[in-house]
């Protein structure tokens, strides 16, 4: 990976609809030379997908919490996770150091919603307890990494 390579990525991140032509344009190379570099990045699995950023409370997904989840000590971490995977509400999972074994963020419409959800997450077999923090407000989230070039 060159230092073109890692320019399409930062304009992807900032874009992911910007045209090969655009894109192009930006790096200085023909459009069918970044479509090529662009491919041999998503086979190579660096480039892994596409997504729309979305306005969640638009969606009726209003409240964002991160729960962090503490294993018990016999806990078969792949049925634990594979129980959380299973939450369509999870929307990120992150094995953690420390005190938490995982530390998951999810969306939900509300308050009530979330206490199900939590009271779902310590009824996992192999969850021993959870912790939760409600996001007040969003700053800020997926931000790309300026200066990868």
């Amino acid at each position: 990976m060159d230092s073109i390579d890692l320019r399409l990525i930062e304009l992807l991140r900032e874009n992911a609809r910007s045209s090969y032509a655009e894109l192009a344009r930006k790096v200085g190379l023909s459009a069918p030379a970044v479509h090529e570099r662009v491919g041999k990045l998503e086979a190579a699995g660096t480039i892994r997908g596409y997504r729309a950023e979305v306005d969640h409370e638009a969606l009726g997904l209003g409240v964002t919490a991160l729960i962090g989840i503490i294993e018990d000590s016999g806990a078969d971490t792949d049925d634990v996770l594979a129980a959380v995977r299973a939450m369509p509400e999870v929307e990120s999972c992150y094995f953690m150091a420390g005190v938490e074994s995982y530390q998951l963020t999810v969306r939900v419409g509300t308050i009530a919603e979330l206490e199900q959800l939590i009271v779902r997450i310590n009824r996992t077999p192999g969850v021993a307890s959870t912790r939760t923090a409600i996001a007040l407000s969003t700053k800020w989230e997926n931000r790309p990494q300026p200066g990868l070039a």
